[in-house]
């Protein structure tokens, strides 16, 4: 079919898996046209123009552009102030600044969703003996672990927060590297409200990653004091080339802003380096992006459950990010998943993945990921970690279309091994 080689049983799948998510698909394009609508109106209340395009060098000063999409970012947010920099390298290091804002030598970090993402655990000094890191710093960390279905313990985590050191809860959205369901935005609100019943100073942050323009709103608008992420994932629209955010309240954005550049100096520089219009646009076509990147990963989770592997979420399902979980059980079968969808990619499709040692990971990681920017999961990826259950997290797709042919190219050989090992 066109000018891949599909073998008939999995175009046949193809065809049963579309047509059982043409309601899903139509529920994901509501969300998109609604987000949409958000954007557009932000644009057009902070007065876009060509001037906003303009980059600057050096300090930075008075970056017309700069300051104005830290404004439409804070509004989209529902939040009182927004850092947009490509000075942050990645999601962890937004994520650090908001986490930094919010504590102080002898202070508790409370995790309400119990073992954070492999590169947050370096930043708080879970695991390695890093210089910087909050441990490094005498900050002191605890976690509520989930229920045994993966949900927030309400109770674990009002008993926890209740200590008084306890002046910082991080909430991670996304699943990471684990099978529980990303948390939904109300379930983000109830968190908050668990939190604020025992200790209303505490400062909460939202790991955003992966969440962002899934749902109608977001979790600053449901009671969480900061909200981070990496603009190389969903707010870029596939087009930002690096950077991250961090939105939320003033006074924590500024110390955000600080710790990103320096004391004094906080947000008032940063070159843009002609950066601006690529951010502007890419936050605008961002609701669409992540539109694409929802049905691509319905719809590799239609294909693999026919196949017989455990997908998380299930096909039909409501989602508040756009990972896709793929339980292979098989470190065979999950290096072949992840070289299907590298042979499906525009960029570095000869490409073969395998596994390394990442930086920031306790475990080798298979990786593919052939994108226009490196490194961007809003653009078609998929890794895991090479260990048990041995699971592919799949995300990204700018295009339905170009993320469907990836997912089919990957059952391809997933179905042909099969056949191979069946002697068929």
């Amino acid at each position: 079919m066109g000018a891949f080689e599909i073998s008939p049983h999995v175009l046949a799948l193809s065809e049963t898996v579309m047509q059982e998510l043409e309601d899903r698909f139509r529920e994901i394009d509501r969300t998109a046209e609604y987000n949409t609508a958000k954007v557009m109106a932000a644009f057009q209340k902070h007065r876009v123009s060509e001037g906003c395009f303009a980059g600057t060098t050096g300090y930075g000063y008075d970056d017309l552009g700069r300051e104005t999409l830290d404004k439409i970012f804070a509004e989209l947010f529902g939040a009182e102030a927004g850092l947009v920099r490509i000075g942050f390298v990645n999601g962890t290091h937004a994520i650090s600044a908001a986490l930094f804002a919010a504590l102080r030598p002898g202070d508790t970090l409370l995790s309400a969703a119990g073992l954070p993402y492999d590169t947050l655990q370096s930043v708080i000094g879970i695991s390695g003996a890093y210089p910087g890191s909050l441990r490094y710093y005498g900050i002191r960390y605890k976690q509520a672990d989930l229920t045994p279905e993966g949900k927030p313990d309400y109770a674990a985590i009002r008993e926890k927060a209740a200590d008084p050191t306890v002046r910082a809860v991080t909430i991670q959205r996304s699943r990471g590297y684990s099978s529980r369901e990303a948390f939904s935005v109300t379930e983000i609100g109830e968190i908050c409200r668990a939190v604020r019943s025992v200790n209303p100073d505490a400062a909460i942050v939202s790991d955003n990653c992966y969440g962002e323009f899934v749902e109608e709103t977001e979790p600053t608008e449901v009671g969480a004091d900061l909200a981070a992420g990496s603009l190389i994932k969903n707010p870029g629209g596939g087009l930002a080339p690096t950077g991250g955010y961090v939105v939320g309240r003033r006074d924590l954005v500024e110390a955000a802003a600080m710790r990103l550049t320096t004391p004094g100096i906080g947000g008032e520089c940063g070159a843009t380096l002609g950066q601006n219009r690529l951010l502007f646009q890419g936050l605008f076509l961002a609701p669409h992006t992540v539109a694409q990147a929802l049905k691509t990963a319905a719809f590799c989770a239609g294909i693999m459950e026919k196949l017989g592997y455990k997908t998380y979420p299930a096909p039909t399902a409501s989602r508040s990010d756009i990972i896709q979980t793929v339980e292979f059980g098989d470190p065979e079968d999950l290096q072949l998943f992840c070289r299907g969808i590298q042979s499906g990619a525009p960029v570095d499709a000869y490409v073969t993945p395998e596994p390394w040692a990442m930086p920031g990971y306790a475990d080798p990681v298979i990786m593919a990921a052939g994108a226009f920017v490196q490194g961007s999961s809003i653009e078609l990826s998929a890794d895991g970690p090479m260990r048990p259950p041995y699971a592919a997290y799949l995300q990204g797709g700018l295009t339905f279309e170009s993320g469907k042919w990836g997912v089919l190219l990957a059952a391809d050989l997933l179905w042909q091994r099969r056949q191979e090992k069946s002697g068929v």
